[in-house]
This record gives structure tokens, sequence and C-alpha cells, in this order.
């Protein structure tokens, strides 16, 4: 009830409609979306310009957030930020991790600074300072018959084998279906999940493959406990990874420093 008085006041100081009272809820209107939008833009730059005083005062201190891909966890955590850390050890960071879509929205609606996505779309709203193409492979054990084989695979011949996929919210999910499409086929996952851990340890206990960008499983395609085989498909060899921000908003030091140092060191952007 304090809301709604609070929401009613402003509706009269604006002289305008902010909110839609439907049956079931409510919901903003083109008004309340515009005043909502400029006032999470207003927040973050206010926390940038602060955090740019801090930096002038010499504290040299601050709290980056970051929204990623679960893919890049192992490559982020594997030591570009230990090193990072180490010359920077006074900041603080959190990491939210999110489907492709989630990971736009964060970063435009000013929620997180950094963005590290996988096969995101155009976005006027959207910065981006890399983009690095990562071909989706098809991931197996070692000593899977396909492996054996040793040559690129389409689409097709995975039609019959047990497959495990992300949930359609994320990257490798939506180029997939658009290959499948293009090839008029269509696979049927045995597992859908929204962890790519889940997936690793499906292939690892020999239930099926799956269909992933190398980068995600760096560390277990080094120690050659999986191995992946190119996928002889052009949708699916065009698909990039990329670091964004929302277009016009000035990162403050750290943020920024950091943002360099990813796309310096993380396999992905290689």
């Amino acid at each position: 009830s304090v809301v709604s008085r609070q929401i009613a006041q402003l509706e009269r100081d604006l002289g305008i409609t902010l909110i839609e009272r439907l049956s079931r809820g409510i919901r903003a209107t083109e008004a309340g979306e515009l005043l909502a939008q400029r006032f999470r833009q207003w927040s973050a730059d206010r926390e940038d310009t602060l955090a740019h005083l801090r930096e002038l005062q010499g504290l040299q201190r601050g709290h980056i957030d970051i929204v990623l891909g679960e893919g890049f966890v192992s490559d982020l955590m594997s030591g570009p930020l230990t090193a990072f850390w180490r010359t920077h050890p006074r900041l603080t960071m959190s990491f939210d991790l999110a489907g492709t879509n989630e990971v736009v929205s964060a970063v435009s609606e000013d929620r997180c600074h950094i963005g590290l996505v996988y096969n995101a779309g155009p976005d006027p709203r959207i910065r981006t300072h890399v983009a690095i193409r990562q071909p989706i492979s098809c991931i197996l054990r070692p000593d899977h018959p396909l492996a054996l084989r040793g040559k690129p695979l389409r689409l097709r011949d995975l039609v019959e084998e047990p497959i495990g996929l992300m949930y359609p919210g994320y990257g490798t999910r939506q180029v997939v279906a658009m290959a499948e499409a293009a090839e008029k086929i269509r696979l049927t996952p045995k597992l859908t999940t929204s962890s790519i851990s889940v997936l690793r340890h499906f292939v690892k206990a020999d239930m099926g493959l799956t269909l992933l960008p190398a980068f995600s499983l760096a560390a277990d395609l080094a120690e050659g406990s999986l191995v992946t085989l190119p996928i002889d498909n052009p949708l699916i060899e065009a698909t990039e990874a990329r670091v964004i921000t929302r277009l016009g908003r000035e990162l403050p030091d750290a943020a920024a420093a950091l943002l360099r140092f990813l796309i310096a060191q993380m396999r992905a952007f290689r």
C-alpha cells in the first residue's frame, strides 16, 4: 500500500498515468516504462560517477558487476581473474550466470557493468567491444565411435544419437535450432538443462554427447577426457563470443580495467 500511494502521488505530480491497474495485477504504461528506464540509467551513472570520485581520492576500491554465460566461467576462473586480483586486490565483484537474452537485458538495463555472452543478436542498446568466432563443436568421449572416425560431422549424423542440449534461451541452443531448420532435421535431446556442468557429466558418464563451444570445456579437452569434432554447418561455424557493455555508459576505472584485461587474457576472445 505504501508503494501504491507513492506511485499515485508521482502520477499526480507528473500529470500522467504510469501504471495500468488490471484485473490480475498491474503493468507499466509506455510512460512508466520510459521513466523506469531513465531511472535505471540515472542510478547507474550516479554509481559510476561516485566510483570515479573514489578513484580520484586515491581509494582504489570499488565493486564490479558481471553477467555471463556459464560457458565462460571455467575460462575466467582458470587464471585471468587470479591475475587481475593480484594487481587489484581491493576490488570486489559479483557474478550472475544467465542465458544469452538475460545477459543482454542485464547489461542494457545497467544491472551489470560487463556482459560475456555467446551468440547475441544485434541490439541498439548494446556496445560490443570484441566479437570472436567460437564455433559450436560436438563434445564427446574419446572412445565414442564418432570420435574414432575423426572426421567433421553433419547435424544429420547426430539425429539417432543420445544428445544433451541447453534450454532454448541459451545461445548455443538457439544456433542449433536455426541449423536444424536450415537442414530440415530435428534433434530430440535425451537431456535438456540450464547447466553446462550437467552436460559435461552427461558426456563423461557415457550417456551421450553434446554441442558446445570448445572454450567452455577447455580443462576437460586439455586433459583428454573429452574431445571435439567440428560440425559442418555455416550457422554453427559463424557463432561468436562477445564482451558487451551498455552503449553510452562510461565505466568506472575498475570496470574498464577489468574489461581490457578479460579481452586480452581469456581464451574465448582469442
